[in-house]
């Protein structure tokens, strides 16, 4: 390469793959050095065990896929062998380094499988296959319940703990969508096109049945998410914060995140016997209701406001006709003592109105049906909307954190158009994305590669890090 008669541009196009190739060099440097001086060794292997010589395999790096050669050691017949550089390096044995697979899963948490194949190509000139970076995130997956678990609580907590629960659909494949995806390929008739192919799996298909009203057409399913953070009381009074936010999601039933959330409320020191404040905020879910008066039986259970704002409005609706002053007017007054605290007011507001509209008038039997629901929501949750003192000792009214949350965490990754998801599938990525989200990866990784390697040093067992196989969804405090 000259200086003369080039660009830059040119320049640096030529540079890239030398660099990568000088990295490949390292590596396999780096890797025959390390089986000379493992050969140096007194005995490799075990009383009756043999060395078998060495024996070549690629493995996939950042720099590419990289041939090395490394001992192999047979214990016999049916016994099988194990490779010890391999063991030694904490290599695994699916192909992959572990920067390989960090790289790759992390991309995943981010954008589709295809996307992160397009992207690795682009600033690696390489990448995993598709179907192999979904292996790795599964493989990732086995190990994010206990990485959940063992995390050790974040320093510097405040002196309040937060905790709010919300629930999410994202989209889920149906038996009918599954057996398509699984049963034999029908033929293509039109190999050298693509214009005639949907129009030959419309005809084996039938015409799609029309929608009925109310019927979904994503199948979804819910994932619960917890977000826990920590504010502190400042010299003038006021709570500042969020401190120490962290998420957690999963398909597992809501008791579970209950359960999780009572878990890292005792690791950050907020036990039931500790004395300290601990305020959770639910949009109303009866089930998350009865799971929070288990687990949490000390804490401030508070309604987030703007849902109670918004039964406010459907029932003005029910009372007003649409865009005149009178709803709004009425909605505000309603506002004010929902903010004042004084709720029961506002049920017996409504019960006024609801009076006004009798029973015997057909009607009328949708504006009634509005309002007998406005009127339980509240009245069911009149100690949990006093948003008086709540304001006065600065504490949450809103659910906005997890309702962010919902949308990055969740939303964002697993209800775009065309996605299908089984939940146990969905499970593993959702947990890592919420790993990344929480800024903990590189440790997460590397905790798994430590646990890997160990397990695989104490056993002389080669590990295999990616999986096709799901995992159960988590079941920590469902049957507690």
């Amino acid at each position: 390469m000259t200086c003369s008669g080039i660009n830059f541009l040119d320049f640096e196009k030529q540079l890239i793959p030398r660099v990568y190739e000088l990295g490949r060099l390292f590596i396999v440097l780096f890797l025959c050095i390390c089986q000379e001086n493992m050969q140096k060794q007194p005995a490799i292997g075990k009383k009756g065990e043999k060395c078998q010589g060495l024996k070549p395999r690629w493995i996939g790096t950042i720099f590419g896929k990289v041939r090395y050669w490394r001992s192999y050691i047979y214990r016999g017949q049916s016994k099988g062998g194990y490779y010890p550089l391999d063991i030694a390096l904490g290599l695994p044995c699916d192909g992959f380094s572990m920067l390989v697979r960090s790289y790759a899963a992390r991309l995943a948490t981010q954008m589709s499988y295809a996307q992160c194949v397009v992207i690795m190509k682009l600033f690696f000139h390489w990448s995993p296959c598709q179907k192999s970076i979904e292996e790795m995130v599964l493989g990732l997956g086995r190990h994010t319940a206990e990485w959940f678990e063992l995390a050790p609580a974040p320093d510097n907590d405040g002196d309040v703990l937060i905790i709010q629960i919300d629930s999410k659909a994202a989209p889920t494949a149906t038996e009918q969508e599954l057996e398509k995806r699984r049963g034999p390929r029908s033929d293509n008739n039109h190999p050298d096109s693509a214009r005639h192919r949907g129009k030959d799996a419309r005809k084996r298909r039938g015409s799609k049945k029309r929608k009925k009203k109310g019927d979904k057409s994503k199948n979804g399913k819910m994932a619960t998410i917890v977000v826990i953070y920590s504010l502190r009381r400042s010299e003038d009074g006021l709570l500042i914060g969020p401190i120490n936010k962290k998420v957690y999601a999963s398909y597992a039933p809501k008791r579970h995140a209950v359960a999780i959330a009572r878990r890292e409320a005792d690791k950050r020191g907020f036990t039931d016997q500790s004395g300290k404040l601990i305020q959770i905020v639910t949009d109303g879910d009866n089930d998350l209701e009865r799971y929070i008066k288990q687990i949490f039986p000390k804490a401030i259970h508070t309604i987030d406001v703007y849902h109670a704002v918004e039964y406010i409005w459907k029932a003005a609706g029910a009372l007003f006709k649409e865009g005149s002053d009178e709803i709004a007017q009425w909605a505000e007054e309603q506002k004010q003592l929902l903010y004042a605290g004084r709720v029961s007011e506002i049920v017996e507001e409504l019960e006024k109105q609801l009076s006004r509209f009798p029973k015997e008038d057909p009607s009328m039997e949708n504006r009634r049906k509005k309002l007998e629901a406005t009127i339980q929501y509240f009245s069911k949750r009149i100690d949990k909307m006093d948003y008086k003192m709540l304001r006065e000792q600065d504490l949450e009214i809103s659910s906005g954190a997890v309702e962010g949350a919902v949308n990055y965490v969740i939303a964002k990754r697993f209800d775009s158009g065309g996605m299908r998801w089984i939940k146990e599938r969905a499970e593993a990525l959702l947990q890592l994305r919420c790993i990344e989200v929480n800024s903990d990866w590189d440790a997460f990784i590397s905790y798994v590669h430590d646990k890997t390697s160990r397990q695989a040093q104490q056993s002389n067992e080669n590990s295999f890090l990616k999986s096709t196989e799901t995992i159960p969804l988590p079941t920590y405090g469902i049957y507690a």
